[in-house]
């Protein structure tokens, strides 16, 4: 499969911040993250999905958190200071984003929202996260992530 470079992959190119690439076999329906952290031969708790949410003033925010996570939308809605969010409805994930579910990124949206990435990814020398579309992925040093997207971290998982 030759590789082919997302506008992710671009934008890290760009501001010449390295990463590593990996693509894995997928149909057109997006998959889990247990099994992309599988496919690409990366630790699950390594593997990053990214999720969009809505505050009740209409204000968008996107979470990233460990694959095999689940986002606490209390702890969410207090690390960005609203009351309460809710996730983004689907059918509003591509106009809001510019990406389909399965292949959404921190980067390059096409507007840069208030991100907060979970802090299990400061035990990581790299996370990954989608490169923008399903099948890709990028990984890089999660300070990198942190700076390009001026997000912040802490805990914002449901306690198992």
């Amino acid at each position: 499969m030759a590789e082919q470079k997302t506008n992710v992959m671009r934008v890290l190119e760009q501001r010449k911040i390295p990463y590593t690439a990996h693509m894995y076999p997928h149909g057109d329906s997006p998959v889990d993250g247990a099994t992309v952290a599988q496919l690409i031969g990366k630790a699950p708790e390594q593997v990053f999905k990214t999720l969009v949410t809505m505050s009740a003033g209409k204000t968008p925010y996107v979470f990233v958190i460990p694959a095999l996570e689940e986002l606490d939308l209390k702890k969410a809605a207090k690390a960005v200071g609203e009351k309460s969010i809710a996730m983004l409805h689907l059918n509003e994930l591509l106009p809001l984003t510019g990406y389909v579910r399965g292949g959404c990124s921190p980067i390059g949206m096409k507007k840069q929202f208030r991100t907060t990435i979970d802090d299990s990814c400061l035990r990581h020398q790299t996370i990954v996260v989608s490169a923008g579309k399903i099948g890709y992925q990028v990984e890089l040093a999660p300070a990198d992530l942190l700076a390009l997207v001026r997000g912040q971290t802490t805990d914002i998982t449901v306690e198992v």
